[in-house]
């Protein structure tokens, strides 16, 4: 070993012992206040954010965007039912107003990330999903969403994916069909935007909110998307419209076994014995059925296809 190595690897050891040694008497001396984060992250003035970051406005963006990612991972494994309570985790809250706060530092973030990119593309599409989506899975808050897309728009006039996305959030969250048809056909309007979303705009304003028209729209965002996670979330959306055709046949083929026999069957395996049925039926991705002793049929838990959409009331 050299000479100036050993002396490099001495110099960098004090140093380290000093850094530790100061470390601990600053938490003596200063312990820390308790972390509340809501008030520790954020500068929200639009001009000071891009002045402070300067040229490195994209790199910050993109760092916000990996922590909003992590943060809203995070929270929905820890508030989802199949985690379980976690030790000094209050329950999840029952209105929808108080929902939002369990998701609160969600919205600042990519409000920052779109503020430091005005451009990021993604952080408005994925940051609108994951706004909208109920609780526990998201925030609940389509009011959110819908606003980080309008930003989106401000910036980016002309991009017809934030119209239509606007669209999408009414149609499945707010369920406004009118005002999801309105988003559809401005996005029509849009140059260059493709031919189906007048269709699309048509149809919503005209059947919205039943099976077809939501099946149409997927299988739309499908084949046009460029974005991977958009596509597998489409497939995962029309395998959930397969699976409630599945169990409205099961389900009238159990109502019709019992009412020749006045008693539920009890399994599957008697369906098949008379025949009925020719195996035990399993949703698109493998996973069994579910057959409840009073005769109802519902998707298992374990299936990754679960829990399905709740379907908004006939119009």
């Amino acid at each position: 070993m050299s000479i100036r190595l050993a002396a490099t690897i001495g110099i960098a050891a004090v140093l380290l012992g000093s850094a530790v040694q100061l470390q601990a008497l600053r938490e003596e001396r200063y312990p820390e206040m308790a972390n509340d984060d809501e008030t520790s992250l954020y500068i929200r003035s639009d001009l000071a954010l891009r002045r402070m970051a300067g040229a490195y406005a994209p790199l910050a963006a993109d760092l916000y965007w990996i922590r909003a990612i992590q943060y809203y991972g995070g929270l929905k494994h820890r508030l989802s039912p199949a985690s379980g309570p976690l030790k000094g985790v209050p329950p999840p809250p029952a209105s929808l107003a108080a929902v939002g706060d369990d998701y609160n530092l969600l919205y600042p973030m990519l409000d920052i990330t779109t503020t430091l990119d005005p451009r990021f593309n993604i952080a408005y599409r994925f940051g609108a999903i994951f706004l909208a989506e109920p609780y526990p899975g998201g925030s609940g808050r389509a009011d959110l969403a819908i606003a980080l897309l309008e930003k989106g728009l401000r910036e980016r006039p002309d991009k017809w994916e934030y119209l239509e996305d606007i669209g999408f959030v009414h149609y499945w969250y707010t369920h406004d069909y009118l005002a999801a048809s309105d988003w559809f056909q401005k996005a029509a309007d849009v140059p260059g935007a493709p031919w189906w979303l007048r269709s699309m705009a048509a149809t919503t304003r005209a059947k919205g909110g039943d099976r077809e028209s939501s099946r149409l729209m997927w299988e739309a965002i499908r084949q046009t998307t460029e974005i991977d996670f958009l596509r597998q979330d489409a497939e995962r959306r029309l395998a959930q419209l397969r699976a409630l055709d599945d169990i409205d046949v099961l389900q009238r083929a159990v109502d019709a076994a019992k009412a020749r026999s006045a008693e539920p069957p009890s399994d599957w395996a008697g369906l098949v014995r008379a025949r009925v049925l020719r195996g035990t039926p399993a949703d698109p991705s493998g996973v069994p059925y579910e057959l409840s002793a009073n005769g109802r049929v519902t998707l298992s838990a374990s299936s990754p296809l679960f829990p399905l959409p709740v379907e908004p009331p006939a119009r």
